[in-house]
């Protein structure tokens, strides 16, 4: 009896996830270089950042994942802007079976890691078809951002608690 009883506590506890759908939020790309009328051979610098959230949505487990990127290009050499990529990209997810506790690590690591080849896609197609070379972005190690985030949000919690004390004193 108690083998049934771990077994069916084992069917409860199996990570269930879908992706429901996937779209593209907000897409901005600025070609500045084009802007100014001028071309030519530029060695580009690029500088990628992103950032993540998560919220939930009804009905119950499923949950709005938006992975949010910016990209800057500049001439290595004259530090002159290129272009610049704004896009949010979403992904809708039906998640079942995930403790309360690692609830947040898994939509902000498993979620996007899931749809970071889409997103890759479309920088790819969007920066080559604004007549740069394609820009195949690296894999984003999604462990490490969230633990930056994690560290940033605690330092700045620091930071707030000591501000207060040193305001009452």
């Amino acid at each position: 009896m108690a083998e049934e009883g771990n077994g069916a506590d084992q069917q409860q506890q199996q990570v269930k996830m879908n992706i429901l759908t996937q779209f593209i939020r907000d897409l901005s790309f600025e070609n500045i270089l084009a802007q100014k009328g001028t071309g030519g051979d530029v060695q580009p610098d690029v500088s990628v950042q992103v950032n993540l959230d998560a919220k939930k949505r009804k009905p119950d487990h499923q949950y709005e994942v938006v992975t949010k990127i910016t990209i800057n290009s500049k001439n290595k050499e004259t530090e002159d802007p290129l272009f610049l990529l704004e896009m949010e990209y979403v992904g809708v997810f039906h998640v079942e079976g995930v403790p309360d506790d690692q609830l947040h690590p898994f939509l902000l690591i498993e979620c996007p890691r899931m749809t970071f080849p889409f997103l890759r896609r479309i920088v790819s197609d969007i920066t080559r078809d604004g007549g740069y070379p394609p820009l195949n972005l690296d894999n984003i190690d999604f462990v490490q951002l969230y633990r930056n985030e994690i560290a940033r949000r605690q330092q700045a919690q620091q930071q707030q608690d000591g501000n207060e004390g040193t305001a009452d004193a």
